[in-house]
């Protein structure tokens, strides 16, 4: 009887324990997710308004200005959604589609030449004349790749060179800049950044993430000037086919 007694209070209480380390560890996950939000409202809204000052001082605000500043603020309106999600929890989900890529970044870079400037960076763009079809959500390809232009911009500067090609599949987007360079790897800066465990690599998190919910992947590559990331994503299977000549 004794021992039964005992054998009860054990297991109550290492259920108790089990209770409140999941209890702890999803708090953690529910902190994260707004950590992660908050901080990709800060990027596109200040994005937005340093681009609405170079155009102010510029004179003009282009069309391609004010499409790329439109984009930003509809990631803004992503990043409150993704904040609500978090705090009530659960993730936010939405519907891929046929994106033409390179549209996309053009527009990313537009919208990040405001603050390149503040930084006395420049960014220039070399994209390929053929279509880079993907199939993926437009929001969150540009929430990525705003994620990387902004890492370059603030730990890296000079001139950001963003590049893309198209081999075998896949479209291949790198990042260089002149700056120190990455202190770690990707895979590692994400890691301590998804532990609460340092603040530079929280962009990077959430880019890598974002690559691979595309079927892709987000890389350090080695460079001879600055830090070097890699971004690889898979074409659209029917743009893919069209490219090879239907083989």
């Amino acid at each position: 009887m004794i021992a039964a007694v005992a054998l009860g209070g054990w297991t109550a209480a290492a259920i108790a324990v089990a209770s409140t380390a999941w209890s702890g560890q999803r708090h953690a996950r529910r902190l994260e997710q707004v950590a992660r939000a908050s901080h990709e409202l800060r990027g596109p809204l200040t994005a937005a308004r340093l681009g609405l000052e170079l155009g102010a001082r510029g004179g003009e605000l282009t069309p391609a200005c004010l499409k790329a500043l439109e984009l930003e603020l509809e990631r803004a309106t992503l990043a409150l959604a993704d904040l609500s999600v978090a705090t009530a929890g659960g993730a936010l989900c939405r519907q891929p589609e046929e994106l033409e890529l390179g549209a996309v970044v053009a527009d990313c870079v537009e919208a990040r030449r405001g603050a390149a400037a503040q930084s006395g960076a420049a960014l220039q763009l070399h994209w390929p004349e053929a279509p880079a079809v993907v199939l993926g959500d437009r929001l969150r390809l540009a929430q990525m790749l705003g994620n990387l232009l902004a890492n370059a911009i603030e730990h890296g500067g000079g001139l950001i060179e963003i590049c893309g090609r198209i081999d075998a599949g896949a479209v291949r987007i790198e990042v260089t800049d002149d700056g120190p360079g990455l202190p770690a790897p990707v895979a590692q800066l994400a890691a301590r950044a998804r532990a609460g465990r340092g603040w530079r690599g929280r962009g990077l998190a959430i880019a890598a993430a974002i690559a691979r919910d595309h079927g892709g992947r987000l890389a350090a590559a080695p460079s001879d000037r600055g830090a070097r990331v890699v971004l690889e994503l898979p074409l659209h299977a029917a743009a893919a086919v069209t490219r090879s000549g239907g083989a």
